[in-house]
């Protein structure tokens, strides 16, 4: 039915499947992995299932202007497509993919570019310099946060600065903003600095690797 509908839906033609091999997840015995004893005997198949689509820029641009698929912004690919039988509180058994998500970059020049100077530590306050491209959008609920090189997400930040309400000095090429010694963590180890659009709602910046 599912292939049948690809063939005749036009929104489902995009949409790819890894290879079904796994058994057909439907219809189990509740607690089981016995198919179907009912007096209705329903034939097993292959019910749950995961589609994907990458809706990459070129598909929305007006056709003169499309992009060639090679500068597709993102790609995804299919690493597993598993069925878990160990569960049984339905007659399904669920079904699990994993993916590989590749982003290419937006821009090749960093918005923000950003700098720890001279030396950091628990025992004084310290400084940050950074500098914008001109038509950087800044806002006054931009900051900047100290974070460990292994962070995953941005919330994972040791601590932040205010880019406007931390500012001490400013000039036509570079801006300053301080850290309070207070929030620097004493047992050191290896940051870095990351400056955040809230216009963008993304990190714009990143710093070399630094020592505490």
């Amino acid at each position: 039915q599912l292939n049948m509908a690809k063939k005749k839906e036009a929104f489902l033609k995009e949409f790819k499947e890894g290879p079904l091999l796994f058994k057909p997840t439907y219809k189990f015995d509740l607690y089981s992995e016995v198919y179907d004893t009912s007096e209705k005997k329903r034939k097993p198949a292959w019910t749950d299932r995961i589609l994907w689509k990458v809706k990459n820029i070129y598909e929305v641009a007006p056709k003169e202007g499309e992009l060639p698929e090679e500068d597709n912004t993102v790609s995804v690919s299919l690493t597993n497509y598993l069925s878990h039988m160990s569960y049984g509180i339905s007659d399904h058994k669920p079904v699990t993919g994993t993916f590989k998500l590749e982003m290419k970059p937006l821009v090749s020049d960093p918005l923000v570019t950003l700098n720890a100077e001279g030396e950091w530590s628990a025992e004084h306050d310290v400084l940050i310099r950074y500098s914008a491209v001109p038509e950087f959008p800044s806002s006054a609920w931009d900051w900047i946060g100290l974070f460990q090189v292994t962070f995953r997400h941005v919330k994972d930040y040791v601590t932040y600065a205010w880019v406007e309400d931390d500012e001490i000095a400013s000039s036509r090429d570079s801006k300053q903003v301080y850290m309070s010694a207070s929030e620097i963590p004493k047992r050191g180890g290896e940051f870095l600095l990351c400056y955040y659009s809230n216009n963008l709602q993304s990190i714009v910046g990143i710093s070399e690797p630094f020592q505490v």
